[in-house]
């Protein structure tokens, strides 16, 4: 059953990438018809929101757009910050959304910031705990839940991730509409773009999940 689950999550995970591939790449081939590129847009979202404390800097690489709080800065890849296209829009939107989510106390984000240490150790630590865990499963089984509860912890935030992220989407496009930012016959592919881009939280929330089922087996399994 487990393989099953995963086969079919990895099955997903290829679809949606290439879903929001095609997505963004139609959506970044339609410039804004009022010639406003990524980093225009996202200073704007942000001033409309009286935010005037976060500044926008451009960065390196594709598709490392990011809002961090601790140094309150949007970060837009090249791509974004100096291109006019639907695309771009959408994207600073959507890293300004998380700012906004910030500034207003959106409770998810509290909820998800909170973990942030938990997960961060995990992820250091989890590998050599769960194979620890299954060395020594029949010994000291402690160690395997330890690891398995580590692990959960990363799900759990995944899973707290999808509402941060869908939220952050549904503010930026209503603020895009709003300001008319994106013509509107090119606000369906914004739209779109984002929709797709959520998609893929989803995935990865649920491939988590596939992935902790798979190490509760384990452990039931050699329990047993």
């Amino acid at each position: 059953m487990y393989w099953a689950l995963f086969i079919a999550v990895a099955v997903l995970s290829y679809a949606v990438q290439a879903f929001f591939q095609k997505k963004f790449k139609e959506a970044s081939e339609l410039p804004l018809l009022n010639g406003m590129r990524g980093c225009d847009v996202a200073r704007q979202m942000l001033a409309d929101h009286g935010i005037r404390d976060v500044k926008v800097i451009s960065t390196d690489g594709q598709l490392t757009d990011n809002y961090n709080p601790t140094n309150q800065t949007v970060n837009l890849s090249e791509a974004v910050y100096g291109q006019d296209s639907v695309a771009a829009a959408a994207v600073a939107a959507h890293e300004c959304g998380h700012a906004v989510q910030h500034a207003r106390g959106y409770i998810p984000v509290k909820i998800r910031t909170a973990l942030v240490p938990v997960v961060s150790l995990s992820a250091k630590v989890v590998p050599f705990v769960l194979l620890a865990g299954m060395l020594l499963i029949n010994t000291l089984p402690q160690i395997m839940w330890v690891g398995i509860l580590l692990f959960a912890a990363t799900t759990l935030f995944s899973f707290v991730t999808l509402p941060v992220e869908i939220d952050a989407s549904r503010r930026a496009i209503s603020w895009m509409e709003e300001k008319d930012i994106v013509d509107p016959s090119n606000q369906d592919a914004a739209r779109g773009a984002l929709r797709a881009a959520a998609y893929t939280y989803v995935i990865a929330a649920l491939s988590s999940l596939a992935t902790l089922i798979y190490y509760l087996s384990i452990f039931s399994g050699r329990r047993n």
